[in-house]
């Protein structure tokens, strides 16, 4: 085979896992999120409005000044800065939430799909961390303070938890428009259908009663 076209290969096999890991270079100045097929073209999950009719108010989102409401059974309020709140992120492959802490309040572990996600306290004590990938399941964590900053990697479980008397307020900053969450107990124990008892009473070594009481609770998104 000609040494040349070995070359090639070889350079397009390290190119090609890089090149279509994430979204492709833009090829247009924007691509503003809307949600009706007469209005555009479909990019990467939304369809993307004429850059010709573009306004300010697509590229603006209001409010992240306003503390969430913690009143709930987590103690806890995300406000995203994703794509559906801020059309005018799509395809740039970033993205923003706050994250309001009463005392003791939990945001709880869950994974971003596709993003990886820094996060830095504005507000109180954080205490953080994640779990490496099979087979260690390591757990790495950390007590943050007003101002530390913490890395949480792409796709791997983590959490976030005030262990400070008094509120605490985070921002976090995510390497996708649409990074995606699951919540590891509400896509277990509240998956729509129910997955079987018999699954998850093996999977998690519990007797199916526990697992019956798990499901019949009310798993809602902070």
């Amino acid at each position: 085979m000609d040494l040349h076209f070995n070359v090639a290969l070889i350079l397009l096999a390290l190119v090609t896992p890089i090149a279509f890991a994430y979204d492709p270079s833009p090829l247009q100045d924007t691509c503003v999120a809307v949600n009706d097929l007469k209005s555009g073209v479909f990019v990467n999950g939304k369809f993307c409005k004429d850059p010709n009719l573009a306004t300010a108010n697509d590229f603006v989102f209001k409010g992240l000044d306003i503390s969430g409401n913690t009143s709930n059974n987590l103690g806890s309020k995300v406000t995203p800065v994703f794509v559906d709140q801020l059309p005018g992120l799509n395809t740039l492959g970033i993205s923003m939430a706050r994250i309001d802490f009463a005392p003791n309040g939990l945001n709880p572990p869950h994974t971003h799909p596709r993003a990886s996600e820094i996060l830095v306290v504005i507000e109180g004590t954080l205490y953080v961390g994640f779990v490496t990938s099979n087979p260690n399941n390591t757990l790495i964590t950390t007590v943050l303070n007003k101002g530390d900053v913490f890395v949480f990697p792409i796709g791997l479980i983590h959490f976030q938890y005030n262990e400070g008397k008094t509120n605490a307020v985070a921002i976090a900053a995510l390497s996708s428009q649409n990074p995606g969450v699951i919540t590891i107990a509400n896509a277990v124990f509240g998956s729509k259908p129910l997955i079987s008892d018999n699954v998850l009473a093996k999977a998690f070594q519990l007797d199916k009663k526990v697992v019956d009481y798990l499901q019949s609770q009310s798993w809602v998104n902070n």
